[in-house]
């Protein structure tokens, strides 16, 4: 399949094109000093903006999540004050809350949607990333004059699933102010290894993240032809699932005398993996490295 095999990922979640989008932080990314210099440093922010109501916040991803932070930073910045419960503790209540808070911090900001580096999912489900791009930009607004650590950057893997396959790539994704981008975006990278590679070194839940927007693409584009699929090491494995897939999305139909539709020999399997991917190569997908005896049976780390 095209690049890849989704959250938060910006994610599980979509662009303004449809494309669902994830970033997912790499581990060692979060060991950085800077990083934690920043965390450090709006947390301390935080909490001396709502000292005079008794609020502490201790982790930016476990106490900014619900909303309620967010509503007090709120009205004590820019004096907003929204006509919603104090605490939300269901979790429909709490993404209602966030949709109206962000809604009106947008505006605030002077942002819409579309150039948010955050949205109401990527919040609520914990997203570091998108919190620390709200804060920041909360803190550059409404105090200009705090000091924050420059060049915090973090390595992400974003996976995109749009309607042409779905695409990994590793990237440097930038936080906080550059202040020398030249050197900065040379920092050296491992070209050997492809972000696949990398997504397989993830933590077993951000890997189920994946599978799961693997899984809404494919089901999406085969509820035509009435089938589902719920497991992809298993049934992407004979090619059967990969071929009609292919024909969905280009538009064509592969006749049933060129593949076995219920193959039940490795080698029927070997022969429609095959021509998945000579039919990959023919629409110009970079998949000439892959093996056809491997490729199916490769199954995604849980």
């Amino acid at each position: 399949m095209a690049d890849c095999g989704a959250e938060e990922e910006k994610g599980e979640y979509s662009n303004r094109q449809g494309a669902e989008r994830r970033m997912i932080i790499q581990p060692t990314s979060l060991e950085d000093p800077k990083l934690n210099k920043l965390k450090e440093v709006l947390v301390e922010w935080i909490n001396k903006t709502l000292k005079i109501e008794h609020i502490v916040v201790r982790t930016l991803e476990e106490d900014l999540y619900d909303g309620l932070v967010l509503h007090h930073l709120l009205r004590r910045l820019a004096g907003v004050q929204l006509h919603i419960d104090e605490i939300a503790l269901s979790t429909d209540a709490q993404v209602r809350k966030l949709e109206m808070i962000l809604t009106a911090l947008n505006e605030t900001l002077g942002l819409n949607e579309e150039k948010a580096k955050w949205n109401v999912k990527l919040i609520h489900s914990r997203d570091l990333l998108a919190t620390l791009h709200l804060l920041v930009t909360m803190a550059r607004h409404f105090q200009p004059d705090l000091v924050l650590p420059v060049n915090v950057s973090v390595e992400v893997i974003q996976c995109e699933v749009t309607k042409s396959g779905i695409k990994a790539d590793k990237q440097t994704e930038f936080i906080t102010f550059q202040s020398n981008s030249s050197e900065v975006l040379e920092r050296e990278s491992n070209k050997e290894e492809s972000p696949i590679d990398e997504l397989f070194k993830l933590e077993a839940h951000k890997i189920e993240t994946v599978k799961k927007a693997i899984l809404h693409f494919v089901n999406k584009n085969m509820s035509s032809l009435g089938l589902n699929v719920t497991d992809l090491d298993k049934q992407f494995a004979d090619g059967v699932i990969l071929l009609l897939l292919i024909g969905q999305l280009e538009g064509f139909f592969i006749p049933l005398s060129e593949f076995f539709l219920c193959p039940v020999k490795s080698s029927e399997m070997l022969h429609n993996v095959t021509l998945a991917l000579d039919l990959l190569i023919d629409r110009g997908l970079p998949v000439q490295s892959v093996d056809p005896q491997v490729c199916p049976l490769r199954p995604l780390r849980t």
